[in-house]
């Protein structure tokens, strides 16, 4: 039982902590670590509660469904073809930024003949083999990846902790008031992995733990990995975190760094593309091989058309997919509460006003990141 309950958390850390780790460091050393700290603590808190809000629909329901089924069953047609474009094509979106990282950090680790976009098919072969196996077999994955993920962070961190300057830290910089918002909110989103992670689980109402510290540990992990990395490298830090590294910590950093970010992208594709794959079988009645092939060669197509730009993509998919999806949970999470058909885990009491507090800031957070974007 203890087990599951591991394997639960890995899965869902697997999933949060993704291509989004990369910009952090980024971000809190334009912004400062002040407002970087405030979008932490209101995204997430604001995070947290859309993944136990979707957790306990998924516990209320009988059937098994992801969130375009859910939302069909709570909210009608018309609000399923909204959910269906921003789980499908959002997931899509992220599953080609790994692809196209994951080349990068094999071509750090194994310095062949091959090209990084050589190596970005090759790992594409490998991950695409575990998501057709399942979820049982990624959930081993990604235990073992996430061992793996932490032992190169730890290694990094002993062999350069002391080369940080504390002069490199900004508390604060107006300019860049509000350039956290989209990768801060893009970095914690998870809540496509709920389904999946409730199947693990013997007893449901461990899965309001099992959120709770994915998502508190993922939130201590970004907050410290920002500060580190900023910390050694100043204004010089660089959207990927790692290529501003290499002057300061030499060849060394180049292999460790390919080592923790490969761990890093491989788990959540693993997760994303089971969780894309199984919302066309369960919600769309798809054949397994053709959801399959659906959800693992459609962002390679995009890559192989030559769409590998993934800042853009993680902008849109961290802005504007969270605020569609998670409005969307709200709005099923209150149905489910009157409508459910089976009795959750865990009941949520928290006070009315809380879910249109969070819609609030979903929406002013995508204004504010699209002026910040049209001005700069």
């Amino acid at each position: 039982m203890r087990k599951n309950f591991i394997l639960a958390v890995a899965s869902l850390i697997g999933t949060i902590i993704g291509a989004g780790v990369f910009g952090i460091p980024y971000v809190m050393a334009k912004s400062g670590i002040l407002f970087c700290l405030f979008y932490f603590l209101i995204l997430g808190a604001t995070v947290l509660l859309l993944h136990l809000f979707f957790g306990e629909v998924v516990l209320r329901t009988k059937q098994k469904h992801r969130l375009v089924g859910y939302t069909e069953k709570y909210l009608g047609k018309k609000a399923k073809a909204l959910a269906a474009f921003s789980t499908i094509f959002g997931t899509i979106g992220a599953l080609l930024i790994y692809i196209i990282l994951g080349g990068h950090f094999l071509k750090l680790i194994f310095p062949f003949s091959l090209s990084s976009f050589q190596l970005s098919l090759f790992l594409w072969i490998i991950l695409s083999f575990f998501i057709f196996l399942g979820m049982k077999s990624i959930a081993w994955v990604q235990l073992l990846m996430n061992a793996g993920f932490l032992g190169a962070v730890l290694l990094i961190f002993f062999y350069s902790f002391p080369k940080i300057d504390i002069g490199n830290f900004i508390l604060a910089d107006s300019k860049y008031i509000f350039l956290p918002y989209g990768v801060i909110l893009f970095s914690l989103v998870g809540w496509n992995a709920i389904p999946e992670i409730e199947t693990i689980l013997v007893k449901k109402k461990n899965l309001k733990k099992v959120i709770f510290w994915a998502i508190a540990i993922s939130l201590s992990f970004y907050f410290l990995f920002g500060l580190f990395v900023s910390g050694l490298t100043g204004q010089n830090t660089t959207p990927e975190a790692f290529e501003g590294l290499i002057p300061i910590l030499g060849q060394k950093i180049i292999i460790l760094g390919g080592i923790f970010g490969l761990f890093a992208i491989s788990t959540s594709f693993l997760i994303l593309g089971n969780y894309l794959k199984n919302t066309l079988i369960f919600d769309y009645r798809f054949p397994y091989l053709f959801a399959f092939f659906i959800a693992t060669f459609s962002p390679l197509l995009l890559f192989l058309s030559g769409v590998r730009e993934f800042i853009w993509v993680i902008a849109f998919v961290g802005t504007f997919i969270g605020l569609i999806e998670g409005t969307i949970i709200i709005l099923v999470y209150k149905k489910a509460k009157k409508q459910g058909d089976k009795m959750p885990g865990y009941n949520l009491k928290i006070p009315r006003y809380i879910p249109y507090f969070i819609m609030i800031v979903l929406v002013l957070g995508a204004i504010a990141q699209t002026i910040y974007y049209l001005i700069s």
